[in-house]
């Protein structure tokens, strides 16, 4: 099984074949993994958004490009642990012709607040910057969400502008190198 780990972590990205079985049956999804059972508690918002990122662009994606579906699907944030799923994680696609993607995540509301969205972010831009074809990523949050507005800048992204209730950011892989290097010393 492909992952990338951190200290207290471990992220496994799901092939189309695991997206499908997450949605019938999470118990034999998390047993396929070989995982601990896991109780996700999760915001109505993000159940709403993660359905539709199932159904209109994981799904799809992972089907339309099997050998590149780790750029293209939702990864588990796994606590290394308890063996257990605490979150999740994933690009918004392969890097487009300037190089550039999206990312976004969420961790389940009881493990919150102790710092596993940093590391996980972390892990995944260590990841993705490992590839020379990406230089950009770019992330949103609301404005009210104060703890991933801190996640990001933790991890280097720099905020760029807002539209409506929504902030945006991005982080170059010269920066990310950088604050990286602070985030581990």
């Amino acid at each position: 099984m492909y992952n990338t780990q951190s200290k207290r972590l471990k992220l496994i990205p799901l092939a189309h074949h695991q997206l499908l079985l997450s949605i019938n049956d999470w118990s034999k999804f998390e047993q396929s993994l070989d995982l601990n059972p896991s109780t996700p508690l999760i915001d109505e918002a993000f159940k709403i958004e993660m359905s539709e990122a199932m159904n209109k662009y994981w799904l799809p994606n992972t089907l339309a490009y099997p050998e590149l579906y780790h750029w293209y699907t939702n990864w588990q944030i796994v606590l290394k642990s308890t063996n257990s799923i605490i979150g999740t994680i994933g690009f918004g696609g392969y890097p487009d012709d300037y190089g550039s993607t999206s990312i976004g995540y969420m961790i389940f509301k009881d493990k919150q607040g102790n710092g596993f969205a940093t590391e996980a972010l972390s892990a995944m831009l260590d990841w993705g910057f490992g590839f020379s074809i990406l230089k950009k990523v770019k992330a949103d949050t609301q404005t009210s969400n104060k703890a991933s507005q801190r996640v990001l800048l933790k991890t280097g992204f720099k905020y760029t502008h807002i539209e409506g209730s929504t902030l945006y950011y991005e982080v170059t892989k010269d920066r990310f190198t950088q604050s990286n290097v602070n985030l581990t010393h």
